[in-house]
């Protein structure tokens, strides 16, 4: 429960930082999208992310890690499709949207 909470937090932050994704106005449906995003990045990073990394393995070597960084935007691609209300322009915004958050979370692990 504690990993969704700071993942719904962290997907809020990196909305109002990057002015991209969910829509940061002071209503409910803010509070349900976010929520709807961070359970979908949770399913797709445990089940789907995987299998694409071990298949991008050598791209991933070759390019010395940097092109988990694509892999990471093209899941936050996927949850774009997914849910409602979340929108993501370019996978150029959803990488940097995903550095965003990436950086987020570690530092909200970080109190945890």
């Amino acid at each position: 429960m504690t990993y969704i909470l700071i993942r719904t937090i962290g997907v809020l932050l990196a909305s109002y930082i990057t002015k991209v994704g969910v829509p940061i106005v002071l209503a409910w449906q803010t509070g349900v999208t976010a929520v709807l995003v961070a359970l979908v990045l949770a399913i797709i990073n445990n089940t789907i992310k995987p299998i694409i990394t071990l298949i991008s393995l050598p791209i991933n070597i070759v390019t010395l890690g940097l092109f988990s960084f694509v892999i990471n935007g093209v899941m936050i691609l996927l949850a774009d499709k997914l849910v409602d209300g979340f929108t993501i322009p370019s996978l150029l915004m959803a990488i940097y949207f995903s550095i965003v958050l990436s950086v987020i979370n570690w530092f909200l692990h970080a109190f945890e």
